[in-house]
């Protein structure tokens, strides 16, 4: 049966990074904790095997994905070989993201759910509740212990939690790390809405070769500047109207809305560093309105993300979104960036054209999820 407790979870946080928090609840299927002695790991990107112990140098384990792969515990040291690099899961610097769990923490704004096999955490999902809705802020189960019941414990245990919390009228989730995709069963599915979400990215190499291209209307382009901020939120408000993405993201319905997202983009880590010499802004000539954003971030320090790409109605059509776009990608491969990454909505045809006809290729997708309809009726 399930058990409440206070636990110090150590989380291998989307297979990048190792980190202590506290979480309110816990989920226990399995009941008798066991002491375990610390264990020393080595990696070689060369010489190492993964069917290798793993417990010395001369038995390494070559690949991040072994690691992933185990339940590491407090105590527990992981070694990697001098001068040697590892690319495969560690695009994504994390480092920033744990410093705002840890402040959600430190404000006690932060609840979620570990899930605990023999006493240990092998997976987790938190959330955050502001105002009349709550954010899931992302799910993991360890790979050993990836299962569609897993997956759905804690997603169900988080869900029911907000449904019952009082004044919660909406709940919005984009879980780039949920693994068993349309195998789960989704908690309380009569009131979710499912959208399809792609992930894409383009290498430096060929984003410097996009050619410029001057707009067929007029318009000017300059670096993103924080007293563009209250402008931006009124463009993101109206060219989001009856758009997809405003149904997975309320904040995009309103200028106040869309000016709480941009100050998220732009002051908080939660998809990396907030770059602004890749971000630009494209003006109305005659008129000094704002015709389009471009926003970006460093989500490593070799890696960029486009945060944000909106361009007004009168604008689209006319080659600035394009424009706006190579400027940040130029930007972000003169930075020194080997690739750079963005998300879109699956359904929007038209942005997945530019990002595909630019040079973009879809690596993955994941699922957004929005539950919207339950007041009163759990």
């Amino acid at each position: 049966m399930p058990r409440e407790a206070k636990i110090k979870a150590l989380i291998w946080l989307s297979g990048a990074l190792l980190m202590v928090v506290t979480l309110a609840y816990v989920i226990d299927p399995l009941a008798g904790p066991a002491d375990e002695p610390s264990h020393a790991y080595y990696l070689d990107s060369n010489a190492g095997d993964d069917s290798n112990s793993g417990h010395s140098p001369t038995a390494a384990w070559r690949t991040i994905g072994k690691i992933n792969s185990i339940a590491l515990e407090p105590g527990d040291t992981v070694y990697f070989r001098r001068g040697q690099v590892w690319r495969e899961t560690l695009d994504w610097d994390f480092r920033g993201s744990a410093g705002l769990v840890r402040r959600f923490l430190e404000m006690q704004a932060l609840n979620g759910y570990a899930l605990l096999i023999n006493g240990y955490p092998v997976g987790y999902c938190y959330y955050v509740a502001e105002e009349r809705k709550g954010l899931i802020g992302d799910l993991y189960v360890m790979k050993d212990f990836l299962s569609v019941e897993n997956e759905e414990r804690l997603l169900t245990s988080v869900v029911q939690g907000l449904m019952k919390t009082p004044l919660i009228r909406r709940i919005e989730s984009q879980l780039m790390m949920l693994r068993t995709g349309p195998a789960i069963t989704l908690p309380d599915a009569k009131f979710v809405r499912t959208f399809v979400r792609n992930f894409m990215e383009i290498d430096a190499g060929t984003a410097s070769r996009l050619a410029e291209r001057a707009p067929s209307q007029p318009v000017w382009f300059d670096s993103w500047s924080e007293r563009k901020q209250d402008e931006a939120a009124t463009l993101i408000a109206t060219a989001y109207q009856g758009h997809v993405d405003s149904e997975i993201n309320d904040q995009y319905r309103s200028p106040a809305g869309a000016r709480r997202f941009l100050m998220n983009i732009v002051q908080f880590p939660g998809c990396g560093s907030f770059f602004q010499p890749a971000s630009f802004v494209a003006i109305e000539p005659g008129s000094g309105r704002l015709a389009g954003i471009c926003l970006a971030s460093l989500v490593q320090a070799d890696v960029g993300h486009v945060t944000q790409v909106c361009v007004s109605k009168a604008a689209r059509g006319t080659g600035a979104g394009y424009e706006l776009i190579r400027k940040s990608l130029d930007s972000l491969a003169r930075h020194g960036c080997r690739k750079v990454t963005l998300t879109v909505t699956g359904s929007n045809a038209e942005a997945i054209g530019l990002y595909e006809r630019m040079g973009f290729r879809k690596t993955r997708n994941f699922s957004a999820f929005v539950w919207d309809t339950f007041w009163g009726q759990v």
